[in-house]
Formats: C-alpha cells, sequence, structure tokens
C-alpha cells in the first residue's frame, strides 16, 4: 500500500462523517504536532489532579509522593503512546484494531470494558465539571452537569478537527493560568517533612505509582482514534515522541500540583476548594478563574469519551450484525454515550463517589492484559503488518474468536489477582504487602509473554501477501464511504 497521501484537496471539514471505517489516504490531513497540546490539554484537567493526591493521604511525604507521580507517568505514558502511533499506521480507530488479536466477535470482551470505562470516566468528569461551576458561578450543580455533557455532545458531534482545535486553544490558555497557579504552590507552606528523603514509606509510594501508570495506560483505548488522519509518512517515531511528551507532562504537571495541594491542606483537602483556595492565594478572585478554566478542560475530555464510546459502540454493535459506519449511527451513539452517563451523574449521591475509585481501579485492571497483547502483537508479532480489509470480514483470516489473544488476556488477568489492593479486595499478596498494588508488574509481561508464544503459529506471509493484494480495493470502498467485503476464508 502507498504511504504517501493522495491528495490535500480532500481535507475534511465540517461534521465528520467517518466512524469505524478505514480512512483513505486522500482524506489524511494534520500535523503530528497537533498531538502534543491535545495530549497535555486531556490531562490537564481537575480529574487528574485528583489521581496525585494517594500516596499523601496514605501518610506518605511529598517529595516521595512527587518522585512516585515521574516515575509512573515515564512509565504508564510509553504504552499509550506506542498506540497512539499505530493510528497513522492503519487509519483505524483504536479498538476495532482488537479484531486481529482477539477475532470478529471474540473483540466483545475488550469492547464492553471499553466502553464501560467512557462511560464511567464521564460520570466522574460531568459529577466534578457541576460542582466547579457551582462553586464559582453558582446556581444548581445538577444543571451545570446537564450543560457539560450539552457542550460535550456538541464538540464530539462534530467530531475530530474540532476536537483537536478545541484542546489546542484551551493548551495555550492553560500554560499562562495554571502557570501562575503553579508559582503561587510553589509558595505554600508545607508540613515538617514533606522534603525529607528519609521519610520513604513502600506501601504509598508503589500505590502512587500504580495508580499514575494506570491511569496513564487507561488513556490506550483512546489514542489512535485522535491520530488515525494523520498522513502515514508523518513516521512511528514523531508520533510516538508528540504524543508522549504531552500527555507525560500535563500528567506530571497535574499530579504534582494535586500532590502539593493535598500535603499543604492536610486533612481539610478537597480538590475544588483546596485548588480555588491555592489560586486565591496569588491574589483574590484568581482561585475561582482556575476552577472555571479547569471545568473546561473536563467538558473538552468528556468530549473525547463520547467520540471514543461512539466508536467502540459501532465497533460492538458491528461484530453482531453488520453495520455501514455512517454518520448518522455515529450521532445515534455518541448521543447514547451521552445520555447513559449523563442519567447516573443526575442521580449520584454520596456512595457513589466513595465507590468510585474502586471502580477506576478496576477498569484500569483490566486494560493492562489487553494493552500488552495489543502492542507485543504490533509490534512484534505482526510488526504493523495488517490485512485491513479483513478487519471488517467475519469470515476472513482473523477469525470470529482470537483464541491467542483471549488466552493470553484471561491469564494475564487472573496472574493479576494476588496482587490488586482495592477498597473493596485486596489480594492475598497486596495484604502480605501492607497493601502495595504490584499487578501493573504481573500482568503486563504474563499476558503479552503469553500471546507471543502463543502466536507462533501465525501464517503472516499470507496475512501480508492479503494485504498487499487488498490494497486497492480497501482504498477504493473507502473513498465510496463503504467497506470491502475481504476474501472469505
Amino acid at each position: 500500500m502507498s504511504t504517501a497521501p493522495t491528495s490535500a484537496a480532500s481535507r475534511i471539514s465540517g461534521v465528520e462523517v467517518r466512524s469505524i471505517d478505514y480512512v483513505p489516504l486522500d482524506e489524511r490531513h494534520g500535523k503530528v504536532w497537533s498531538q502534543g497540546p491535545l495530549w497535555f490539554m486531556s490531562n490537564a484537567q481537575i480529574a487528574t489532579l485528583a489521581v496525585g493526591v494517594t500516596s499523601v493521604t496514605l501518610g506518605g511525604n511529598l517529595i516521595w509522593s512527587l518522585l512516585a507521580i515521574v516515575l509512573g507517568a515515564l512509565i504508564g505514558t510509553l504504552f499509550m503512546a506506542f498506540h497512539s502511533a499505530q493510528g497513522p499506521q492503519l487509519g483505524l480507530p483504536q479498538m476495532i484494531q482488537s479484531r486481529p488479536q482477539f477475532g470478529y466477535v471474540g473483540a466483545l470482551l475488550v469492547w464492553a470494558f471499553a466502553y464501560l470505562q467512557y462511560a464511567g470516566f464521564n460520570i466522574f468528569n460531568t459529577i466534578l465539571a457541576g460542582d466547579g461551576l457551582h462553586s464559582t458561578v453558582h446556581g444548581p450543580a445538577k444543571m451545570w452537569i446537564v450543560i457539560a455533557t450539552v457542550l460535550a455532545a456538541v464538540v464530539a458531534l462534530v467530531g475530530y478537527d474540532l476536537i483537536h482545535r478545541v484542546e489546542r486553544y484551551l493548551a495555550f490558555g492553560f500554560l499562562v493560568i495554571f502557570g501562575l497557579l503553579t508559582i503561587g504552590v510553589l509558595t505554600l507552606n508545607y508540613p515538617p517533612g514533606s522534603f525529607d528523603l528519609g521519610g520513604f514509606k513502600w506501601t504509598p509510594f508503589l500505590a502512587q505509582f500504580g495508580v499514575v501508570a494506570g491511569y496513564q495506560i487507561s488513556w490506550a483505548i483512546y489514542v489512535s482514534d485522535y491520530s488515525r488522519y494523520l498522513p502515514p509518512d508523518v513516521t512511528v517515531r514523531k508520533t510516538f515522541y508528540w504524543t508522549y511528551g504531552g500527555s507525560a507532562l500535563g500528567a506530571i504537571w497535574l499530579m504534582c500540583l494535586g500532590s502539593a495541594l493535598a500535603a499543604w491542606a492536610g486533612e481539610q483537602f478537597d480538590t475544588i476548594s483546596s485548588l480555588k483556595g491555592a489560586g486565591n492565594n496569588i491574589f483574590d478572585g484568581f482561585g475561582p478563574i482556575v476552577v472555571l478554566f479547569s471545568t473546561l478542560g473536563l467538558v473538552a475530555v468528556t468530549a473525547l469519551n463520547m467520540y471514543g464510546g461512539s466508536l467502540t459502540a459501532i465497533s460492538a454493535v458491528d461484530s453482531l450484525k453488520k453495520v455501514r459506519p455512517t454518520m448518522t449511527i455515529r450521532v445515534v451513539t455518541v448521543l447514547g454515550t451521552a445520555v447513559l452517563s449523563l442519567v447516573p451523574a443526575l442521580l449520584s449521591g454520596e456512595s457513589f463517589q466513595e465507590n468510585f475509585e474502586f471502580f477506576l481501579l478496576l477498569v484500569l485492571y483490566l486494560f493492562i492484559p489487553w494493552t500488552a497483547v495489543n502492542l507485543v502483537d504490533y509490534y512484534v508479532v505482526r510488526r504493523g503488518h495488517y490485512a485491513i480489509a479483513e478487519i471488517f470480514n467475519p469470515d476472513g483470516i482473523y477469525g470470529r474468536w482470537g483464541w491467542n489473544g483471549i488466552i493470553a488476556y484471561c491469564v494475564g488477568f487472573a496472574a493479576m489477582l494476588p496482587f490488586f489492593s482495592t477498597s473493596k479486595y485486596s489480594g492475598w499478596v497486596a495484604n502480605a504487602l501492607d497493601g502495595a498494588d504490584l499487578s501493573l508488574f504481573v500482568g503486563l509481561p504474563v499476558a503479552g509473554i503469553l500471546y507471543y508464544v502463543l502466536s507462533k503459529n501465525l501464517d503472516l506471509a499470507g496475512e501480508e501477501r492479503l494485504s498487499r493484494e487488498e490494497a486497492v480495493e480497501l482504498e477504493a470502498a473507502a473513498r465510496a464511504h463503504g467497506r470491502p467485503e475481504g476474501h472469505h476464508a
């Protein structure tokens, strides 16, 4: 297949019409550097800030919390950035790429978990946005939840290009507002021992590292959704670097701010009120500006979740009954995803927020073995060579059930169980380590290595040959906004 876009004149504008279908080369557009501000700003919001408080609330001191955040972000972001680099090369959304590993129907396993994550994060994000707007511009929090959801849905409906523009513009404002806030946070008075390197505690350090790394890995189900329109000649390396740099910087910055605010506020820590208080320390009235701008970041990332949730929902329906990926079905699934998160957000009470940390950890656990299987398949087993038309063929070479991927995933997840550490369940290894969570270090290698071993019998030469044979058909069908049936096995 040619690796150069055929025309710059076919740049998509207005409402996006594609969904899970392949993006033909003459519709590829954009610059690879756009991945930087997109993933920087996706992390630059209140929910990310809250991730950084784990170690401090468990009794760790500030300096070791900061070190755990940096280490967790640097390692966890590696995985999501490698997924991002798949987008321009394949021209496909992220989750549809699971079919070669899990099968046409078997991929429903991971899509169900992905959709749960999209909806769950949006419940949390819109509740935070409602609280933030209630505390700054006043009015009922539930009214603001509805408004935030509607705004996010509009952005998601317009699609790919608007999402990139919104995140890019917000990134410029963030640099100014949070730059000033960071200066103010650096001047706060912290408790004695906050920067004592001798105050290391193993359990809070590992807990903070695990939450940060897992949070960054959780972006893996999104990333190539927002790089798939780039021309393939942007290269894997450049896509990786821009995604990695933007996401890691945003995560480290916001999580470190959260950790510092938690150490400063102590038992009185509350995400929104502490953020507002730190802002007002710079000058009176700056705190509400910080919180208000932070809620815009929450609305933007909610749009990302709706957009990705829509693609995942279409993929799931397509695995059960083949559908044509039109703009109409994308609109229906975006609105459905919005409603699915809006209703629980409006009905949620204290019990939901108390249990939400457990939900997030569970979803993160579910995607650790998936990311191992997907990355090993792309970079080690198939080395980026896929018969893309066959991904949309239920009777094609990838089959309905990809047992190599399913077995590797299930074994990897099972191997993690003794290492889980949550408020609802802790494995015997985690209990022996006073709650330290090492599941990330177990699930990734077990699932990845097992998948590699099980994939030794694949006919990779045949797949690559079929890919070349179908290349012309693939491009022609995509330009007609259809999908090739592929060669039946």
